[in-house]
């Protein structure tokens, strides 16, 4: 299983962009699976930053991106979100979601259960 990411762009420092998160395989269901948003930055780790549970009752976020991003659930069109405000430089990376065991605190699960797709590149200028 593979999620597909679309979404990013360049945006100045300030901006907002919204991300999308879908699947490659219709007959799969994200209302049933808790998903992550990961991103890696050139020469970093990649780091989950973002999750939703399976009945969206659990959503966590790191420190860094607490009040400036926003992750849910669309159960018709089968796609999770991350609304990105106010960007800083600092968020400039690939962005990747993904289906995780669990979302219940932070660290995100680093073993995730659907293959890495592309990304999606988020470039934020100062």
């Amino acid at each position: 299983l593979q999620l597909v990411e679309s979404g990013g762009g360049l945006v100045q420092s300030g901006g907002s962009l919204k991300l999308s998160c879908g699947v490659s395989r219709s007959s799969f269901s994200l209302d049933y699976s808790s998903i992550g948003w990961f991103r890696q930055a050139p020469g970093k780790d990649r780091e989950g930053i973002s999750c939703i549970s399976s009945g969206g009752g659990s959503i966590i976020y790191i420190d860094s991106v607490k009040g400036r991003f926003t992750i849910s659930k669309d159960t018709l069109r089968n796609t999770v979100y991350l609304q990105m405000n106010n960007l800083k430089p600092e968020d400039t990376a690939v962005y990747h979601c993904a289906v995780i065991p669990s979302c219940l605190a932070t660290p995100l699960p680093r073993s995730v259960l659907s293959s890495w797709g592309q990304g999606t590149q988020v470039t934020v200028s100062s």
